[in-house]
């Protein structure tokens, strides 16, 4: 009864944790908040000045005694306390002056360890969760893109993220093979900085390379270039210069980080089980998160390995609206446990 109460006056909401972005879908009303995972600290007295879009345009800018930092790296957290922080704001920002703690559930890459999961865990329920579930990022992506994956027939996913790749093959509402890679948006950010670095000897920082990578970021040649100008600091005389980069030369540029997530997706269907392989065939590739919104890499994966690759709509929203999705499951499942595929 007391249970039933809670439910009344609380909302369950889904939070997709990522790297770059945190997401909140509130249970009823759709994906309410969408803010950087970034957090801006004053280091004199370890006070947080500023959260989300706030503290995003502080990165590369502040003053000796603040720093602009991200807490999650590579998919997990990195710094508990700031993390902590972060979440109570968004918890707070999302679902308001609550009679009661929410449940919550989070996201997490597929490769992650116990303490890591232990860490989220904790950390949410801290930020003022009255319970916490987990879900894997590519049963939540496929959810939100709209796959079936609770029958027989197998689908594949692809979910580049800001810190990880999460690459899936599901059946029957389970992983059936995985692989979790930390190579995706950031270390698409840092390969363009290394390539202006080299090539031009400007020195461009981390905001200014994300920028690049969404407007000419490309791996597949466009029939006419897209140009860009980018300001950095010239590493010879010390000075503002101001080069145009087109997207012709990001196909160099993102080589690296592109040929690391090809190698993932070629290494999870060599080992799918060939019935599967064939419905794959069938059904193709979905991909998502906001790292598959560079231009032409469906078309190299449908290249590389043979199978239709298309982008979901929505894509970068996927992970947050199948986690906001399978809050309707919370009741079937035990808090904190990871693979929420098995009680579908």
């Amino acid at each position: 009864m007391f249970e039933n109460v809670k439910r009344m006056f609380s909302s369950d909401i889904g939070i997709d944790l990522g790297t770059a972005t945190v997401l909140v879908y509130v249970k009823g009303k759709g994906i309410v908040l969408k803010e950087p995972s970034v957090v801006a600290i004053d280091t004199s007295n370890d006070k947080i000045l500023k959260v989300g879009h706030e503290a995003q345009q502080m990165l590369g800018r502040t003053p000796g005694n603040i720093v602009a930092i991200r807490p999650m790296r590579e998919g997990v957290i990195s710094q508990f306390e700031v993390t902590l922080k972060m979440l109570q704001y968004f918890i707070r920002r999302a679902c308001g002056n609550m009679f009661f703690k929410p449940r919550v559930m989070i996201c997490v890459p597929t490769g992650i360890t116990e303490v890591e999961e232990r860490a989220v865990v904790d950390a949410a329920n801290q930020a003022g969760a009255r319970q916490t579930h987990l879900i894997e990022e590519p049963v939540a992506a496929a959810i939100g893109a709209g796959l079936d994956i609770s029958g027989p027939r197998g689908n594949m996913v692809v979910d580049i993220g800001g810190g990880t790749t999460d690459i899936a093959v599901i059946s029957l509402g389970g992983i059936v093979v995985s692989e979790s890679i930390k190579v995706a948006g950031d270390k698409m950010d840092e390969a363009i900085m290394y390539y202006v670095r080299r090539k031009y000897n400007i020195l461009i920082g981390e905001r200014t390379a994300e920028h690049i990578k969404m407007t000419v970021g490309a791996v597949y040649e466009h029939n006419r270039p897209k140009l860009m100008k980018v300001k950095g600091r010239d590493l010879v005389q010390g000075l503002p210069r101001e080069i145009v980069i087109s997207s012709t030369e990001m196909l160099e540029a993102l080589m690296d980080p592109i040929s690391a997530i090809l190698d993932g997706v070629c290494s999870v269907i060599e080992r799918t089980p060939p019935e599967l392989v064939g419905d794959i065939l069938q059904n193709g590739i979905t991909m998502t998160g906001g790292g598959s919104l560079i231009y032409g890499l469906d078309k190299l994966i449908t290249d590389v390995t043979g199978i239709r690759t298309r982008v979901a709509d929505d894509a970068v929203s996927c992970v947050a609206i199948g986690t906001g999705e399978s809050l309707e499951h919370l009741n079937a499942i035990p808090e904190g446990s990871v693979n929420f595929s098995r009680y579908r």
